[in-house]
């Protein structure tokens, strides 16, 4: 079987805080309800019902994040920006004949907008995923390593039995990560190409 290396989205290939912000701000401009976007920016991974209710009632938040998807398209992809070591990791799997699959919490056609505007091409993408849910999809696919920035990356690489890699690129310390379940941590990108030539050596 070829290898398959997953990937989160959010703070593992890109900082997409400034336009996530900039949506939040759109949000709140468009329905009149006080949002906090730069703590909202702190607290990526999770799935985006979760933060909508910090600030909506229950019956409200799936509404809220239809309109947030909606507004997304044309407020968050100006500010996306590729973190470091991004193109060169992508490289490297495909240097060992690999296929590069994104398995993100994000909608997925927004997720597809979002790498189509940076250039970012895979193999496999896959949204709407989130801790054990991204685990199901990783087993789906076959892949052997997971690479995210936040818990529920680690949780979700230990459910498909992939090597769990984190990335101190988001909101945990590379102690959290380890503590999460990470077999390795990473303090960014540019680190992995040679930890996965060594890997897989």
């Amino acid at each position: 079987m070829s290898l398959t290396v997953g990937f989160d989205l959010d703070m593992t290939l890109l900082d997409t805080r400034p336009g996530i912000r900039a949506c939040y701000d759109a949000l709140s401009a468009a329905t009149g309800v006080p949002i906090d976007s730069g703590l909202a920016v702190s607290r990526l991974g999770p799935p985006l019902a979760q933060e909508i209710g910090h600030w909506f009632p229950a019956e409200a938040v799936a509404e809220m994040a239809d309109l947030y998807r909606t507004l997304y398209r044309e407020h968050a992809l100006p500010g996306t920006l590729l973190l470091p070591g991004v193109v060169e990791s992508l490289a490297a799997v495909r240097a060992h004949g690999g296929r590069v699959a994104v398995i993100t919490g994000k909608y997925e056609s927004n997720a597809r907008l979002q790498l189509d505007h940076v250039g970012l091409v895979t193999d496999i993408l896959v949204g709407d995923t989130w801790a054990e849910s991204k685990g199901d999809a990783l087993r789906e696919h076959g892949a052997a390593v997971y690479v995210g920035d936040h818990l529920g990356d680690m949780i979700g690489a230990r459910a498909a039995d992939a090597v769990a890699v984190g990335v101190a690129t988001g909101p945990y310390t590379a102690a959290e990560l380890y503590a999460g379940g990470a077999d390795v941590v990473l303090t960014d990108l540019t680190e992995f190409p040679a930890w996965l030539a060594a890997h897989l050596a």
